[in-house]
C-alpha cells in the first residue's frame, strides 16, 4: 500500500517526449549554423550583383569559366579595397582626399550625406584600440532598478565640468535588448557606478539573451550557483 508521502517511481520519457527532446536539440544545432551560412551566400550574392556589372566584359570570369561563381564579385571589391587604402595611406592619395572633399564641402546636400556616411564609417570600421574598458552595473532607470552598462571613458570638458557633482563622472552605454547596438549614453557619478568581474563579451551575451546566458566557467548556457 502506498501513501501519498511516498515518492514516485522515476518515469522514462516516452517516445514522443523523446522525439521532441531531440528535434528541439537539433534545431538549437542547426539554426545558428544554417542562418549564418544563408547570411553569408546572401551577402556574396548581393555583393556580386552590385560590382560584377562594374567590371568590363573582357575581365569577367564567366566569359572564360562559363559559369557564374558566387564571390567573384566579394573577392574583386576586396582587392579594390585594399588598394584604394594603399594608395589613400599614400601622399598623393592623401592629398587627393582632400581636394575631393574640399569640394564636397561646397555642395549644400552632399556634404551633409557624405559627412554622415563618413562618420558612421569611420567609428563602425576605423582600427582604433578604443573600446569598452568595463562591464558595469548601474542603477536605470531609477534606484532600485538595475542594468547592464558598458564604462566608455571618464567624462571630460564642458560636460563634467557643468555637471552638478563633486566627483567624476563615467561615460556608460546602456544597451538595449536584443541589439545590444542600440542604447543610451548615460553619465554618472563614478560612486555609481559597480565594476564587474564579467568581460565585456560576456555581459554582451546576458544581454542579447535577455538574461537566459550567464557567464560561467563550468557552464556557460547555465546561471552559476
Amino acid at each position: 500500500m502506498t501513501t501519498p508521502f511516498d515518492e514516485e517511481p522515476h518515469k522514462k520519457p516516452g517516445l514522443f517526449a523523446g522525439l521532441r527532446s531531440s528535434f528541439l536539440t537539433g534545431i538549437v544545432v542547426i539554426a545558428p549554423v544554417g542562418l549564418t551560412l544563408w547570411l553569408l551566400w546572401t551577402a556574396m550574392g548581393w555583393v556580386d550583383g552590385v560590382v560584377l556589372p562594374l567590371v568590363p566584359e573582357t575581365f569577367q570570369p564567366e566569359k572564360y569559366i562559363g559559369i557564374n561563381l558566387r564571390g567573384v564579385g566579394l573577392i574583386i571589391f576586396f582587392l579594390f579595397t585594399i588598394v584604394v587604402g594603399w594608395i589613400a595611406k599614400g601622399i598623393i592619395g592623401r592629398s587627393l582626399i582632400n581636394f575631393a572633399e574640399s569640394l564636397v564641402e561646397r555642395m549644400p546636400v552632399v556634404r551633409t550625406v557624405y559627412s554622415g556616411i563618413k562618420q558612421i564609417s569611420e567609428t563602425v570600421f576605423a582600427q582604433s584600440e578604443r573600446s569598452f574598458e568595463k562591464a558595469c552595473l548601474i542603477q536605470y532607470p531609477r534606484r532600485g532598478i538595475w542594468a547592464i552598462g558598458f564604462i566608455s571613458t571618464t567624462a571630460r570638458g564642458e560636460v563634467s565640468d557643468r555637471a552638478e557633482t563633486g566627483g567624476d563622472l563615467m561615460s556608460v552605454f546602456v544597451p538595449t535588448t536584443p541589439n545590444p547596438t542600440s542604447g543610451f549614453l548615460l553619465f554618472f557619478p563614478k560612486e555609481d557606478v559597480i565594476e564587474l568581474d564579467m568581460s565585456v563579451e560576456e555581459a554582451a551575451k546576458l544581454v542579447i539573451s535577455a538574461g537566459l546566458v550567464y557567464p560561467n566557467p563550468k557552464d556557460p548556457a547555465s546561471p552559476p550557483e
